[in-house]
């Protein structure tokens, strides 16, 4: 017996084994626990590409961009490496917000670097994505995140979708606060989850609406990542009011 559920990650109980279901881009699949968290390779000629289920947020920028590569309710593998062109893939790859698509070309084309410009974006009703040189505590470098900041996330300090179950609500164009531009744009931006706590942000970055519009620019910030702000994206001390905690 099978069962799909709308949430992100699903356990059912077959024969006492906890299966994992999910859907990546509308492809169904099922994966046994021990194999979650870990990251999956899919090796082509050209490029090899590396997908993490545990942080797809299913923004479908793969599936849309490039359906022949990454194909929607496929049978079996779902990413075919060898079914389009290293570099469309690897420009699609880098426009997923989630950082659950990697790469490393193969050709001898750009593996990705950092952006020009460090940037958070705040996206309605959902999540933060960073595009960054990011370093977070006890993880391993990336460029491309998106952080948890509805508060309940089962993969902190990453989104997991929870923000739909919970009927999360937050604006993706918070007022502009008046700011002077950066001397320096990029370089490397450290985000400390702080225990009980907000985000905390040291480094050039811009934070911006999810339509693009600049909210602020600065080079450290509290960013809320409890839900209950009433200032978001910024922190206003609410983790203490409403008891929240996370390592």
């Amino acid at each position: 017996m099978r069962r799909l559920y709308n949430t992100a990650f699903s356990i059912l109980l077959l024969h006492n084994l906890p299966i994992w279901i999910t859907s990546c881009g509308g492809h169904v699949v099922e994966m046994r626990e021990e194999t979650m968290g870990k990251k999956e390779e899919y090796q082509g000629k050209d490029i090899v590409i590396y997908f993490d289920r545990a942080r797809c947020i299913h923004s479908r920028h793969c599936v849309l961009g490039q359906p022949k590569v990454f194909r929607a309710n496929a049978k079996g593998a779902w990413i075919k490496p060898d079914s389009g062109s290293a570099e469309l893939i690897a420009g699609v790859i880098r426009s997923c917000p989630s950082g659950a698509l990697t790469y490393k070309r193969l050709e001898g084309g750009s593996d990705e670097a950092p952006p020009e410009v460090n940037v958070i974006r705040t996206l309605e009703n959902g999540p933060l994505a960073v595009h960054a040189d990011i370093r977070i505590d006890n993880e391993e470098p990336m460029f491309r995140a998106t952080l948890c900041r509805c508060g309940a996330s089962e993969n902190k300090p990453f989104c997991d979708g929870s923000h739909k179950k919970i009927n999360f609500t937050a604006t993706g164009e918070p007022e502009t606060v008046e700011s002077k531009p950066l001397e320096k744009r990029n370089g490397t931006l450290h985000i400390s989850p702080l225990k009980g706590g907000p985000f905390m942000a040291k480094g050039s970055v811009e934070i911006c609406s999810g339509t693009g519009r600049t909210v602020t620019r600065t080079q450290e910030t509290a960013l809320c990542r409890c839900g209950a702000s009433k200032n978001k994206p910024f922190c206003d001390g609410s983790h203490v009011r409403v008891g929240f905690t996370a390592d």
